[in-house]
C-alpha cells in the first residue's frame, strides 16, 4: 500500500520479496530505468514493512506518521543520482548538516566533513561554494559525502558512481564498502556491471503486478462482438 500526505491509501502495483540483514548490499533489478528509481523511492518513503527487520528499534508497521518520519531521518541514508539541495548553501555546510542534526558541534562537524571531502578528492577551493556551480561528478561527490557522513542502518543508493571517472568511482566504492562492512545494509541501483560486481551481494527482483484488462465489448453490424 502507498500512503500520501492526505493519508489516503492505495495498492502498489508491484511486489517486493527479499530477506536482508546488515552488512549486505542488494541490487535493485526491475526492468526499466523509471521503475528502478520508483522502487528505490518506495523503499525510502512509503514501504515500512520492507524495512522493519532493519530498523528494529521501531515497529514501522504500527508506527505513527511522526514515528515514520523519525525512522527515515535517524535510520535511513539516501543518495540520489542527482544532488537536490537548498540553493546557495556552501558544499561544506551541506555535508555538515546531517551531523549537526545529530547534535554534533559545528567545529567537529566541519572537521569530519572536510576529512570526507578530502577522501573524495573534492578540491578545497570548492568547499565554500554552492554545488549548483559544480560539474556533475563534483556534485555527486558532495551528495555521497552528505549521505555517508552519518552511519545509518540502511543506505539507499541510486547510481552512486554514474557521473564519476574510474579513479573517483573507486574511491566511492571503497567508502560504500566500508559502510557495509561496518554493519550498514545497502540497497542500490547499479547500472554499471563492474559496480554491481564490487558492491552487490544479492539481487532484489522487483516485478510489476499486471492485472488483465477486461475491455468492454459491443455488437457489430454482422452480429459479432468485438473489444473496444
Amino acid at each position: 500500500m502507498l500512503r500520501n500526505e492526505r493519508k489516503i491509501t492505495r495498492p502498489s502495483n508491484f511486489r517486493i520479496s527479499q530477506a536482508m540483514t546488515g552488512s549486505e548490499s542488494i541490487r535493485n533489478d526491475p526492468p526499466s530505468e523509471v521503475l528502478r528509481s520508483a522502487r528505490l523511492s518506495l523503499l525510502a518513503r512509503a514501504h515500512p514493512a520492507v524495512l522493519a527487520s532493519l530498523l528494529a528499534p521501531i515497529n514501522l508497521v504500527a508506527a505513527s506518521e511522526r514515528e515514520l518520519l523519525r525512522a527515515r531521518r535517524d535510520y535511513i541514508a539516501w543518495v540520489s543520482q542527482f544532488l537536490r539541495v537548498i540553493p546557495r548553501v556552501p558544499a561544506i555546510e551541506l555535508v555538515m548538516e546531517p551531523l549537526q542534526q545529530e547534535g554534533v558541534d559545528a567545529p567537529l562537524a566541519r572537521e569530519r566533513a572536510e576529512a570526507l571531502l578530502e577522501r573524495l578528492k573534492l578540491p578545497s577551493r570548492l568547499w565554500t561554494l554552492p554545488p549548483a556551480t559544480f560539474s556533475g561528478g563534483e556534485q555527486q561527490r558532495v551528495n555521497l559525502a552528505r549521505g555517508l557522513i552519518c552511519p545509518r542502518a540502511l543506505l539507499l543508493l541510486d547510481e552512486p558512481a554514474a557521473s564519476l571517472d574510474q579513479e573517483n568511482r573507486d574511491r566511492v566504492l571503497e567508502l560504500i564498502l566500508e559502510a557495509r562492512n561496518a554493519g550498514t545494509a545497502v540497497v542500490g541501483i547499479f547500472h554499471d556491471p563492474e559496480v554491481r560486481a564490487v558492491l552487490a551481494t544479492k539481487t532484489l527482483d522487483v516485478r510489476p503486478l499486471v492485472a488483465p484488462i477486461n475491455h468492454p465489448t459491443r455488437a457489430t453490424p454482422t452480429g459479432r462482438t468485438q473489444q473496444t
